[in-house]
C-alpha cells in the first residue's frame, strides 16, 4: 500500500529508563501519513513507554523523536507551554479512555480545543458534533461517561483525540473492552482515519485486530526491536 512517503513519525535509536532500569534500547520506528502501524509484543516489552515518549508524557534518555517538524530531545520533559504544537500534532487514546466524568461526551471533545488551543466555542462545538457523528455516537453527545458503554466511551475518546486535527493518532490496546463486532467496527473507523492522511500507531496484542487494521507491524521484545515488516508477511491469514 502506498502512503506517499510523508513521514508523520520518525524515531531513531530511542532509549528510555525507569529509575535505573533500561526500558527501551535503540528503538527505530517510522509511521507514514496514511499508514496504520501495529506495535506488538508481550506485556512489559515497552510498547506503552514508546507511546508515552511520543506524547511527551515520559522523558527519554537517548535518541531522536520527530513528529512532522516537531522534535523532542532527550532529557527532562519541556514545560507544557512549549508543547502546544505537539499537542496539536499528536492525539492519544488511552486504554482507560480517561474521559472527565463531570463533563458530557460533547464537552469532553470540546475541552482541549477551547481551553488549550484557544478555538472559539462555536467552532469547537461544530467540530465536536461532526466528529461524534462520524464515529456513530452523535446521539450520545449529552450523555456522561458513566452512562456510556465501553464501545461508546472509546469512540468519544477517539473524537476527543481527533478534535485538534492531529497528524498522528496513538492508541493503547483499543480492543481490550470490545466484543468482536465492535472490534470490526473500530478497525473500519481507524482505516477511514488513515485514509484521511493521518498516521496511526496502535499498541495491541490482538493479532486478529492487527491483521484487520495494520499496514505494518513492529514487534518489541524486552525493549528492543524484534521484528518489523508488512502486516501481510508478519501476520499471515490463518
Amino acid at each position: 500500500m502506498s502512503h506517499g512517503g510523508t513521514s508523520t513519525l520518525r524515531i531513531r535509536a530511542l532509549q528510555a529508563v525507569r529509575g535505573t532500569q533500561p526500558v527501551l534500547h535503540g528503538v527505530d520506528l517510522d509511521v507514514a501519513a496514511g499508514e496504520v502501524c501495529a506495535l506488538m509484543g508481550v506485556s512489559g516489552a515497552g510498547k506503552s513507554t514508546v507511546l508515552r515518549v511520543i506524547a511527551a508524557l515520559q522523558p527519554f534518555s537517548a535518541g531522536t523523536v520527530a513528529i512532522g517538524d516537531v522534535h523532542l530531545a532527550p532529557g527532562p520533559l519541556p514545560p507544557e507551554s512549549r508543547l502546544r504544537t505537539l499537542r496539536r500534532r499528536v492525539g492519544v487514546v488511552f486504554q482507560s479512555h480517561a474521559l472527565f466524568e463531570h463533563l458530557t461526551a460533547l464537552e469532553n471533545v470540546m475541552l482541549a480545543p477551547v481551553h488549550a488551543l484557544g478555538v472559539s466555542r462555536a467552532d469547537a462545538l461544530a467540530t465536536a458534533t461532526r466528529l461524534l457523528d462520524s464515529l456513530g455516537v452523535a446521539t450520545r453527545a449529552n450523555a456522561y461517561p458513566k452512562q456510556l458503554s465501553g464501545g461508546e466511551a472509546q469512540r468519544v475518546a477517539i473524537a476527543r483525540a481527533l478534535a485538534p486535527d492531529p497528524q498522528l493518532l496513538l492508541m493503547d490496546e483499543p480492543t481490550s473492552a470490545l466484543d468482536p463486532a465492535r472490534r470490526t467496527a473500530l478497525a473500519e473507523s481507524l482505516r477511514a482515519l488513515a485514509a484521511q492522511g493521518r498516521g496511526l500507531l496502535v499498541v495491541t496484542h490482538d493479532v486478529d485486530f492487527a491483521r484487520a487494521v495494520a499496514d505494518t507491524v513492529v514487534e518489541l521484545s524486552q525493549g528492543a526491536m524484534a521484528r518489523r515488516g508488512p502486516a501481510s508477511q508478519l501476520l499471515p491469514t490463518p
